[in-house]
């Protein structure tokens, strides 16, 4: 890492233009920075023309050192802005969150390198000016591959910054977030090669900034479009979300369960009052395996309420089976020796009517704070990295579940997703087309304390709201909870470490788009192009070692 940053015998003349090379993808990674949220609106306008500096920097270098030099410091300053929270940064904190939190700063800006590495491939085939033209397909590419390997973490997916926009982010609901990162990024090529003409080509000056205009309009417009569609929405269900801000250190130790539970039924009992059918509580809700069989008092408690309410309860629970024949592969050993069983940060659907218990176990987990990264390959990595709350053990869930249930004789279908799993565009469209009419966000952001961290991951909502025209109710531990609908408007939401509860409206709707049918069209034709990028450059390297040879 060090060698990345090393200049040597540097004339006074090269330092002061590597000074301002270093100022200018600064300010790039400032002006990106800025544009996601807790940032209001208008920042979010940055993004439009915020790599135009990188642009003016990498055009100018000719190795790949020399690209990635300034690349990383981009994407650090970028990292540091949006990511800073990551290591929650509290009293409370546990250090190993803090030192994960720390490497990921460092470490993610590394990962984009794959970005930039991919655009001096293709200087090597294209040259620099055609590579700037491919380079949004580029970085498509490396947004694509964060959502990949136990590593994924695709939260700083550019087409996320554009969430506030509420307009300019209708055409989602073709394109998908992945395509509003290729639009940014050409718009802000437009406008590079318009700066770049402006004195010396007056015509080109003039049809980059009309290119650039035309792609805003016509994204503009149909966004005007849609949200000024009649709204055909004709059923809806009464859904109660419960807030009850519990500190979540605390919540992980011993005793005092009992009033956390009352705690939730009290807030859940005033949604009930206005006509709630569903409630759903927070992740984790309760920091107990409550179906193990040791809270059975407990687990009446919460059937008791059910039942005298004639409610169903869609909960955030930690969960636990035991395999007692035929156990998965990643099921783990009781320390007896004497059974297997698997551990899930889950959503359970509790039925006032009957026991019957429909599950869904967490997909996408953190990576360091719910999964250690490739310890199925690599088992003794889960005695080295273990959070002091015990959150870095659970198992990947096994398949997508659409919750149902039967509401005045119409069955319900309801997607769960918990927390983190909300800021992968493509898997959401996995529930919806098995049928869910809404999607819920159970989570919990009260680690993060009141950091950008909650605020954007709120936020980032509303892209898959848009995205599969489905309303998105989030129940959050200590906030933000909300009803986003279908056009990625809040229509209500809590503040931060409020003890609160609501009742909303949530329109169930059935209509597939056509980014929810083809959610990888995008992302798989941009990849395919930079693997053939690889491959051309594969074949010039075996092209010239042969020719050596000879």
């Amino acid at each position: 890492m060090l060698k990345l940053f090393r200049r040597n015998n540097l004339s006074a003349e090269e330092k002061s233009s590597l000074k301002k090379d270093r100022l200018l993808v600064i300010l790039s990674g400032i002006l990106t920075g800025i544009s996601f949220t807790p940032f209001p609106f208008p920042f979010t306008l940055l993004l439009f023309f915020s790599f135009i500096p990188y642009f003016f920097v990498i055009e100018r270098r000719n190795t790949l050192l020399e690209i990635n030099r300034a690349s990383y410091l981009m994407f650090f300053t970028l990292s540091l802005i949006t990511i800073y929270w990551v290591g929650s940064w509290q009293s409370k904190a546990d250090p190993f969150l803090m030192i994960g939190g720390g490497v990921l700063i460092f470490f993610y800006p590394a990962v984009l390198l794959i970005n930039s590495t991919l655009f001096y491939l293709s200087q090597k085939i294209f040259g620099k000016e055609k590579s700037l033209w491919l380079f949004p397909i580029i970085w498509v590419t490396g947004e694509y591959l964060l959502t990949l390997t136990d590593l994924k973490f695709p939260w700083l997916t550019l087409g996320h910054g554009l969430a506030k926009f509420t307009t300019f982010i209708q055409i989602a609901d073709i394109v998908g977030a992945f395509g509003l990162s290729l639009i940014v990024l050409y718009i802000n090529v437009f406008l590079y090669f318009a700066i770049k003409n402006f004195l010396s080509i007056r015509k080109s000056f003039i049809r980059y900034i009309a290119l650039s205009i035309i792609l805003i309009s016509i994204v503009f417009i149909y966004g005007l479009i849609k949200l000024n569609e009649k709204n055909t929405d004709k059923k809806f269900l009464k859904v109660g979300v419960v807030q009850p801000n519990i500190d979540p250190w605390d919540k992980w130790e011993l005793g005092g369960l009992e009033s956390i539970l009352q705690n939730y039924l009290e807030l859940s009992e005033e949604c009930t009052k206005q006509g709630a059918k569903l409630i759903i509580w927070p992740e984790t809700a309760l920091p107990v395996y409550l179906l193990s069989g040791t809270y059975s008092d407990i687990v009446d408690s919460i059937y008791s309420f059910l039942r005298e309410k004639d409610v169903y309860l869609l909960t955030g629970m930690p969960d636990y089976i035991v395999h007692y024949e035929n156990p998965p592969s990643d099921a783990k050993l009781s320390k007896a020796g004497s059974f297997y069983y698997s551990t899930y940060n889950s959503i359970l659907l509790l039925n006032p009517n009957s026991y019957e218990i429909q599950r869904y176990g967490k997909m996408h987990l953190v990576p360091l704070g719910e999964k250690v990264p490739f310890v199925d390959a690599l088992p003794f990595l889960a005695d080295w990295f273990k959070w002091g709350v015990g959150l870095s053990g659970w198992n990947v869930g096994k398949d997508t579940t659409v919750f149902k249930f039967k509401v005045d004789n119409d069955t319900i279908k309801v997607a769960g997703l918990v927390c983190y799993e909300s800021v992968f565009p493509d898997f959401v469209t996995h529930f919806v087309k098995k049928g869910a009419q809404f999607i819920t966000v159970v989570t919990n952001d009260s680690w993060y304390g009141n950091s950008s961290g909650p605020y954007q991951h709120k936020e980032f909502a509303a892209l898959r709201a848009v995205e599969n025209r489905r309303a998105v109710v989030r129940s959050a531990n200590g906030g933000i909870s909300c009803l986003i609908n279908q056009y990625g408007i809040t229509e209500f939401e809590t503040e931060m470490f409020t003890r609160s509860s609501f009742v909303v409206d949530v329109p169930l709707n059935e209509q597939i788009t056509f980014y929810t049918k083809y959610p990888l069209i995008i992302p798989i034709l941009s990849s395919a192009f930079s693997l053939w990028i690889i491959g051309i450059n594969f074949l010039m390297w075996l092209k010239r070692k042969f020719k050596l040879d000879e």
